[in-house]
């Protein structure tokens, strides 16, 4: 597998509403993790479409894995101007991604303009990518559900692994930290 394309939940579905919320690291922290162990295994490329939540955490992360391994990012927005409804301060993170991101190319060049935008995005995510990893409960998909809809196609007629992120990893991510922690605190 040389390109991972990696979605997930926008912070909202998740009951994020600050940009400041502790389980954001928990959820990079688990990202991290995961994509270590496909850079191991020769991962190159990560591909999103950059939207917020899981996508832009994910893009922090992998410019963050850079600095260990040879990485490379690919936002891929369906449209032009996707953050112009977004708060301040997660319009300046995704113009800041766009900035350091190794590839950048709009799918369509124009602004929103329906659904079908969306709906080209997930079969390109796809259709360039050799797998997927997700950010899922699978009994609330939200969102998430039509990439995962295209994913599942992909995967019948071809092989298209897909690779979750479940709420029962975040939880063993942040009980981990939070044991480090406990203990790093204990120590001192």
């Amino acid at each position: 597998m040389k390109v991972l394309t990696v979605t997930g939940y926008k912070p909202h579905e998740m009951n994020i509403s600050s940009i400041n919320d502790e389980r954001i690291t928990y959820i990079k922290e688990t990202i991290k993790r995961r994509l270590r162990v496909f850079l191991e295994e020769g991962l190159e490329w990560i591909l999103v479409s950059g939207q917020i939540g899981v996508e832009l955490w994910t893009c922090e992360v992998t410019l963050e894995l850079q600095e260990e391994y040879p990485i490379q990012l690919a936002v891929i927005p369906p449209f032009d101007q996707q953050d112009s409804k977004w708060p301040e301060g997660l319009q300046e993170k995704y113009q800041l991604i766009l900035m350091e991101a190794d590839f950048v190319q709009l799918l369509y060049d124009s602004a929103y303009k329906g659904p079908y935008q969306f709906q080209a995005k997930n079969k390109f995510l796809t259709d360039k990518s050799d797998a997927c990893l997700l950010l899922l409960d699978e009994d609330n998909p939200g969102s998430v559900k039509f990439f995962l809809e295209e994913a599942q196609s992909k995967s019948e007629i071809s092989n298209y692994p897909m690779f979750t992120i479940t709420p029962f990893d975040l939880e063993d991510t942040a009980q981990e930290i939070q044991n480090e922690q406990g203990e790093n605190w204990n120590s001192n």
